[in-house]
This record gives C-alpha cells, sequence and structure tokens, in this order.
C-alpha cells in the first residue's frame, strides 16, 4: 500500500493517520435518519460518502462492525402522525422501508446493524441511571436533564465555549432545566403521546440519547469512527460525546468525520425555499450510478451544490464510461504480436491508475481526486480502441485486465463502473428512450440509414440524421465496432 490511511478528524481538526483501536477490528457508527419524511439528496450524500469508507476500509483488510441507526420516534414524527391521523410506528415504518429500498437502489451496502430506538429504550435507561450516579444529570419534573456544567469537555468537537454558548443562548421556554444549555436525557409523555415506563415516570428518550446507548452496545465504549452530516457537530455530536464520555469515563470516540451539506443553485437546500431535491425523484430521472458519481466527484468534506446541468454531466461522464468499458470487453485476440504503441501507453496508464486511485482514497477519502485518476485512464482506453479491433494477444489480455481492474477498484469501493457494461448500456437505452417517448427502433433505423450514407460517402445525410439523432437527445459515437447511440 503507497501510505497510511489519513482521516480529517473533526474532534482535532487536523488529518491524522487512521490507527484503530483493536486492529483489524475497526467499529463505525453513522447516525442515520429520523424517520417522519421522504429521503433527500443530502441523506443520499451521507449514506454514500460512508458507504464508500466501509467497502474501502474492508478493501484495506479491516473487519468491520457498522452501526446506522434509525430514530423511529421524535415530536416530527408524532406530529406527522397527528396530522395524518396515522399511528406514530406507522409512519417510521413507511420512512425506514423507504430509506431502506432507496438506498439499496443506490448501491448503498447494508450495515452490519440498523437499530432502531424504540428498540432499545431499557439500554437508554440504565444509561441514564448511570449518568445520575455520576451526579451529571438531575430530575426534574418527571424529565430527566443532562448538566453541561458539569462535564468539563463540553464544546470540544465544535469548538465552542460554555461561556460563549451560554451569552448567547435564547430564552429557553422550559422551566425544567437549571440550565438554557442542559439537554433532555428523558421527556415525560404529553397527553395522546406515544410514552415508555420509566423510574421518572412514564415518557420517551432524548433525541441524543439514542445513539449513545445502541454505540456502546454495538461497539463498545469507545468507537474508532463516528460519521454524519455537518450540521451534526452541533448540537447532536456534542452533546453525544458528553453523555457517554460522563458515563464511562472513557474517550467516545477516536475519529469524526463529517460529511459537507448540499446546496440548490447556490442556496441551502430546503422545503420552505422550494427547492427540496428528493431520493425518489432523482432515482425516477436517472440511472443510481449517476447519482453517486454526482456525489463523488467533490471531496466530502466540501459544499455540493445541485443543479440540472451537474446532473446532466454526470450523466453524459458515466455514459461515456460505460461506452468505453463496452467496447473494451468486444477487444479479442485477432493476430500475433506484442504491444504496440497505444497499448503501451495503456499498460503505462493502468499501472499508474492503481496507485494513484489508492494514494487518493488513502487521503482523507478524496473520491474526488479517485474519479479523477478513473477517468485519466478511459481517456487512454479511447486512445487505444481504434486500434483494438486487430488486436494481438497481448492487448487482449490487457483489455481484459483493465476491465477487471476497474470493477476491482471503482466498482467495488466506489459502486461505480461494477456493472456489466452490456448490461448497463442495454437497460439505460430502454429506459431512457422510454422516459423520452423515443423507439429504439425507430433509432437503429436512422443509425442504418446513416451509415448506409457514410458508406455512399454522402456525408450531407449522414451528418443531416447524426443532428436529427442528436435534436431528440440520442448522441451518437463512431467506433471500430459500428455507431455507438445514447440518450441523454
Amino acid at each position: 500500500m503507497p501510505n497510511a490511511f489519513r482521516i480529517y478528524n473533526t474532534l482535532t481538526r487536523r488529518k491524522e493517520v487512521f490507527k484503530p483501536l483493536r486492529p483489524p477490528r475497526v467499529t463505525m457508527y453513522v447516525c442515520g435518519i429520523t424517520a417522519y419524511d421522504e429521503a433527500h439528496l443530502g441523506h443520499a450524500r451521507a449514506a454514500v460518502v460512508f458507504d464508500v469508507l466501509y467497502r474501502f476500509l474492508r478493501h484495506l483488510g479491516y473487519e468491520v462492525p457498522y452501526v446506522r441507526n434509525y430514530t423511529d420516534i421524535d415530536d416530527k414524527i408524532i406530529n406527522r402522525a397527528q396530522r395524518e391521523g396515522r399511528s406514530w410506528r406507522e409512519i417510521a415504518e413507511q420512512y425506514i422501508r423507504e430509506y431502506q429500498e432507496e438506498t439499496a437502489a443506490l448501491g448503498v451496502l447494508s450495515p452490519t446493524h440498523e437499530p432502531r430506538a424504540t428498540e432499545h429504550i431499557p439500554e437508554m435507561i440504565a444509561l441514564v441511571e448511570r449518568l445520575l450516579a455520576r451526579g451529571v444529570a438531575y430530575v426534574s419534573d418527571g424529565e430527566v436533564y443532562f448538566a453541561v456544567d458539569k462535564f468539563p469537555g463540553y464544546g470540544k468537537l465544535s469548538g465552542r465555549r460554555l461561556e460563549e454558548m451560554l451569552a448567547g443562548a435564547r430564552v429557553e421556554v422550559s422551566e425544567k432545566k437549571r440550565n438554557p444549555l442542559d439537554f433532555a436525557l428523558w421527556k415525560a409523555a404529553k397527553p395522546g403521546e406515544p410514552y415508555w415506563e420509566s423510574p421518572w415516570g412514564p415518557g420517551r428518550p432524548g433525541w441524543h440519547l439514542e445513539c449513545s446507548a445502541m454505540s456502546l452496545k454495538y461497539c463498545g465504549e469507545t468507537l474508532d469512527l463516528h460519521g454524519g452530516g455537518l450540521d451534526l457537530i452541533f448540537p447532536h455530536h456534542e452533546n453525544e460525546i458528553a453523555q457517554s464520555e460522563a458515563a464511562t469515563g472513557k474517550p467516545f470516540v477516536r475519529y469524526f468525520m463529517h460529511n459537507g451539506l448540499i446546496t440548490v443553485n447556490g442556496e441551502k437546500m430546503a422545503k420552505s425555499l422550494g427547492n427540496y431535491v428528493s431520493l425518489k425523484t432523482l432515482l425516477s430521472r436517472y440511472h443510481p450510478e449517476v447519482i453517486r458519481l454526482f456525489l463523488l466527484t467533490k471531496h466530502y468534506r466540501s459544499p455540493l451544490d445541485y443543479t440540472e446541468k451537474a446532473m446532466a454531466e454526470a450523466e453524459k461522464a458515466l455514459y461515456g464510461l460505460y461506452g468505453s468499458l463496452y467496447f473494451l470487453g468486444k477487444v479479442e485476440y485477432a493476430k500475433e504480436g506484442g504491444l504496440r504503441k497505444a497499448a503501451k501507453r495503456l499498460s503505462e496508464a493502468l499501472s499508474r491508475f492503481r496507485e494513484r486511485f489508492l494514494t487518493a482514497l488513502l487521503d482523507d477519502l478524496n473520491t474526488a481526486e479517485a474519479v479523477g485518476t478513473l477517468f485519466n485512464l478511459v481517456s487512454e482506453v479511447n486512445r487505444f480502441l481504434p486500434s483494438a479491433r486487430q488486436a494481438t494477444v497481448e492487448e487482449a489480455a490487457l483489455a481484459r485486465e483493465v476491465l477487471a481492474t476497474v470493477k476491482e477498484l471503482s466498482g467495488e469501493i466506489l459502486g461505480i463502473a461494477g456493472s456489466d457494461p452490456g448490461s448497463f448500456v442495454e437497460e439505460e437505452r430502454r429506459r431512457k428512450a422510454a422516459l423520452r417517448g423515443i423507439d429504439p427502433q425507430e433509432i437503429e433505423e436512422r443509425l442504418a440509414a446513416r451509415e448506409e450514407a457514410r458508406r455512399a460517402k454522402d456525408f450531407t445525410r449522414a451528418d443531416a440524421l447524426r443532428e436529427e439523432l442528436l435534436a431528440q437527445g440520442v448522441e451518437v459515437r463512431d467506433t471500430p465496432w459500428g455507431p455507438f447511440w445514447m440518450v441523454l
């Protein structure tokens, strides 16, 4: 391996060499969704980023118990259930199921554990009792709060000082708190709300509590990796640290990783702004790998701006990639000989690709750089293909090696270009033609007419047919094996 794996640790605000507590085991916990509404592109980014991290750690030889939780009881879930006249459980089940189906469609691997908050009420009650026994929590009128001033390290993840937070705190409506910054560990039930029995009366857990209790159960007292969106740093992850470390007396997390947020045409994505991009809508319009490619072409810590143009560019790039691999799979031994000039260049590019691809990912999971190295390799593939119709035995072997390497690295780690190129091309042709209302047979007939015009050297007619196809959104690529088309 070229270098050690380096990760930007939000806790220390610097890149560090990744050293798990008990190698080769790596414990990894990522905050999942609150199941009250459909998943959006921001949820997809977190799912894909940490899916790539999970895949890469396993590629490096680690054993990874991966936990991604579901918040299935929350004010938002209860409010939606009341508005729609449905049970809170029905609401949560619907959106958990949809999220699982949509992330599976995106090629996101299932975590080792997908626990739900309501399945771990006893563990959460036990954790609250530990915090009370240590004197860092207090009971107030049937509710339990964590006393932030009892935890000296509060603010170390977000970089906020307690005094500054107190000075900027809004007036807290609840009179049950001793301090405006204290947060709920256990909330008393309101009339008509779901509840569970506890030593402090009927109620339900606070949001922050569930992740500490579940990470403790599935991963132990100290996590190697904890991930989530940038918006979770404060207060969610800050509060997780406080309650976990106050309970165990041990470091909660060795490495915190946070992905950047999504904007839409330069504005924050929000339903109130009318620029909300649901994952369901995107999956109905684009192949899942187009969405993955779009999400991975920027470094995970950078903000990512969604535009129709950016998605169209990702789609075109993916189609070009699969088109090149499709024809690379057609390269067969035709004559004796070694590697000619273009093939030698491709062989050298393949060696560089493996090293640079892995080096990019070892540098704080730099998928943007890794994707760039993939397309550099494809550029050499495209230079090689014109002479590959009559390939030598060594060139045919090189073509197979390129295909296998792309599948092994990009396909298995990024989740891009891992499908059979022929199947991908045929399926996408049918899907996009149906979306555009185009008959694939009509496209084939026009391409046949264009080829006939080219053979007759009627290039004016051939160009006109190409332009007609382009006007319908059909892009044609001429190859040694004949015309190749995709609907964009």
